[in-house]
């Protein structure tokens, strides 16, 4: 039997928030570990991820929260994003602040 290792508090919070949400503990786990990756690529620089709007349409982006990138267009008053269970992220491309559920996460390159 496989035994699933969740890594912090914050990540088990995640996956709890995204099993409640699809009906499925292990798409929890899973997509809360791509969530983690996703968050440390961000923070690093620029990441490029895909995940599905809340229309149902699939976005691609490219995505940082790296504060020497974003200095420039932050005003720090808003909630986290894991106040409300979401991922922020500064668009490259679009040039704005954007937010994608927990669990429409799709891929993270």
């Amino acid at each position: 039997m496989t035994q699933i290792v969740v890594v912090n508090g914050m990540t088990a919070h995640r996956a709890n928030v995204i099993a409640r949400r699809t009906g499925s503990a292990a798409m929890g786990v899973v997509k809360a570990q791509m969530i983690d990756l996703l968050k440390a690529k961000l923070q690093s620089g620029v990441a490029h991820f895909i995940y599905m709007k809340k229309d149902g349409t699939i976005r691609e982006a490219w995505g940082t929260c790296a504060s020497n990138l974003m200095r420039a267009t932050q005003n720090g008053r808003g909630l986290s994003g894991d106040a409300v269970n979401t991922v922020k992220y500064y668009d490259v491309m679009a040039g704005g602040y954007r937010s994608l559920r927990y669990e429409n996460l799709v891929q993270v390159f």
